[in-house]
C-alpha cells in the first residue's frame, strides 16, 4: 500500500508499505537518481519470508514532493525521522543504497539511530563520495561537477550514461529503459542539488557514532562509489562486516539479487554478528 507522510515543513514524502502486518521491518532508502522502486527485486521476495518492506521516495524523487530546497543530509535524514515517527517504527533494519546509504549514516548520527536495531549499507556514498585534500578515495570532484552540468544541459543523456555504468551484469534494453524512467521521475533541480550535497558534505563523524550491528555490501566493480569506500566504512564502524560482491557493480541488489537477498536476510536473522 502507498501513502504520504507530511513533514514538519509540509513536504509530502511518498511511502510504499509492503506486507504491513509483518513485524520484521526493513526500511529502504534508495540511491540517486532513482526511487523506492529500485528495490523491486527485494520487494518481490522478502515479504514472502515474513518481512515488512517499507520504501521511501526521497524528496525530489519518485512520487514525493519536489520542493526547490532541502537536499542537505540533515533535512533528508529528518524526513526519514518523520516517517519513522508517523508509522511508529521501532526495532527495524535501516537499509540504504548509495546516497540512501549516506542519508542512513546521517540518520544514525543526527537522530542517534532512533528505532534502528541493525544497519545495512549498500555501496553507501560515505564518508565522502569525492576526493578531498585529506581523503584520497572516491571520485574526482570534477566528475561530479560534470554530472551537475550535464543535468542542467541534457538530463536524459546524463541519465543514459549513468545507467550504463551502474550495473556490472548484462542488462536488457528494456531494463535500462525502466531504470532511465525512474531517473526521469525526479526533478532536475533535485537531481543537481543532491549531487551538490556530495561535494559539500562529509560523514566521518556520523560513521564513528554508529555502534549497532552493520552489514556493508559493496560490489568490487562499482564505478560510482569505489569499493575502497566500503573498506573504509568497515574500519570506521564498530561491529560491522563488509561482504564484497565479486560480480556486482553499483547495483548489487540487481546484479546479484538472489545472493543479495540471502546475505541481507542472514544478517537480519543472526543474533550474533
Amino acid at each position: 500500500m502507498g501513502y504520504y507522510v507530511t513533514t514538519k515543513s509540509k513536504v509530502k514524502i511518498y511511502v510504499q508499505d509492503i506486507n504491513p502486518r509483518a513485524n520484521k521491518i526493513i526500511l529502504f532508502l534508495h540511491g540517486w537518481p532513482g526511487s523506492h522502486r529500485l528495490f523491486e527485486y527485494q520487494y518481490d521476495q522478502l515479504p514472502k519470508m515474513g518481512y515488512r518492506c517499507i520504501g521511501i521516495d526521497t524528496r525530489g524523487f519518485g512520487d514525493s514532493d519536489k520542493p526547490f530546497w532541502g537536499y542537505d543530509y540533515d533535512t533528508l535524514a529528518d524526513d526519514v525521522r518523520c516517517v519513522v515517527d508517523e508509522l511508529g517504527l521501532y526495532n527495524f533494519t535501516l537499509a540504504g543504497h548509495s546516497t540512501g546509504g549516506a542519508i542512513a549514516v546521517r540518520y544514525m548520527g543526527r537522530h542517534k539511530g532512533y528505532g534502528v536495531s541493525k544497519l545495512a549499507l549498500f555501496a553507501a556514498a560515505a564518508p565522502s563520495l569525492i576526493r578531498r585534500p585529506n581523503f584520497t578515495y572516491g571520485l574526482p570532484e570534477e566528475t561530479v561537477l560534470q554530472i551537475i552540468q550535464d543535468t542542467y544541459t541534457d538530463r536524459p543523456e546524463m541519465l543514459r550514461n549513468f545507467a550504463n555504468m551502474f550495473f556490472f551484469q548484462h542488462t536488457s534494453a528494456a531494463f535500462l529503459d525502466w531504470f532511465f524512467q525512474l531517473g526521469l521521475q525526479a526533478a532536475g533541480w533535485a537531481t543537481a542539488a543532491v549531487a551538490n550535497t556530495w561535494i559539500k558534505e562529509v560523514l566521518f563523524a556520523d560513521l564513528e557514532k554508529i555502534n549497532i550491528p552493520t552489514l556493508i555490501i559493496h560490489g568490487i566493480h562499482d564505478q560510482v562509489v569505489p569499493f575502497q569506500l566500503g573498506e573504509i566504512q568497515q574500519k570506521m564502524i564498530r561491529n560491522s562486516k563488509l561482504v564484497p560482491f565479486e560480480y556486482s557493480g553499483h547495483g548489487s541488489f540487481y546484479d546479484q539479487k538472489d545472493e543479495f537477498n540471502k546475505v541481507l536476510i542472514k544478517f537480519i536473522e543472526s543474533h550474533v554478528y
